[in-house]
């Protein structure tokens, strides 16, 4: 009995946390009212890792975790619309690369273009972007031994993830969530992006029951 209810507070301490790292802008239903399709796009990434690599391993290694975001975030809306009908729909990640690509845009010049600029290459209503800081490869899985002085001296904290949507005509922010990463929040990129959005849900603005409850 007594490890529920330690579990149950830990969920909950898990979702309160998750409401004060999440921004959603004022204006959110008016800039978003014609909103049918976004588009995800892989995320930008610092790594900080202990052993030392090159500069192109450096880079090629950062390039894989911003696309593992992309992909999971893919998978999850996937999952997600099957189990119920959201209000927007979500551009193919492979379409997004091949339309990028005769553009010629990478993940190396990406952040130059604007969420505006971007969002009327793709043909999309909004961007689904954000930033990974990360001191471990997320997609190749994080240490799963639980470790009380890990917890205490910090070796548990493998960084922090920021997830954004931004308005394609307006190119303003609309919504935005923040959570750091640790032995917590998943064993690899899929896990945690599958747990941080299930403790966000309830506040992820397409939802209908948010759109409801924000015109009441």
């Amino acid at each position: 009995m007594k490890r529920i209810l330690f579990l149950l507070a830990l969920i909950f301490s898990f979702a309160v946390t998750a409401q004060k790292n999440i921004y959603e802008s004022p204006s959110f239903d008016d800039l978003s009212s014609d909103h049918d399709v976004l588009a995800i796009i892989p995320f930008l990434t610092n790594l900080d890792l202990n052993e030392k690599v090159s500069k192109s391993e450096q880079k090629r290694l950062e390039e894989n975790e911003g696309y593992a975001v992309q992909n999971a975030l893919e998978t999850y809306f996937s999952k997600r619309s099957k189990k119920k009908k959201l209000p927007v729909t979500f551009q193919n990640i492979e379409n997004t690369a091949a339309i990028l690509a005769k553009e010629q845009i990478s993940y190396d010049n990406i952040d130059v273009y604007t969420t505006k600029e971007l969002s009327e290459i793709l043909g999309v209503d909004g961007i689904i972007s954000g930033t990974l800081d990360l001191n471990i490869l997320l997609s190749n899985g994080v240490p799963t031994e639980f470790s009380f002085t890990d917890y205490f001296s910090g070796g548990a904290n493998y960084g922090r993830i920021g997830i954004k949507i931004s308005d394609g005509n307006s190119g303003k922010l609309l919504w935005k969530y923040e959570k750091e990463i640790n032995k917590k929040t998943g064993k690899n990129t899929t896990d945690l992006i599958d747990r941080m959005m299930k403790l966000a849900i309830r506040k992820f603005p397409y939802e209908r029951e948010r759109k409801r409850d924000r015109k009441n």
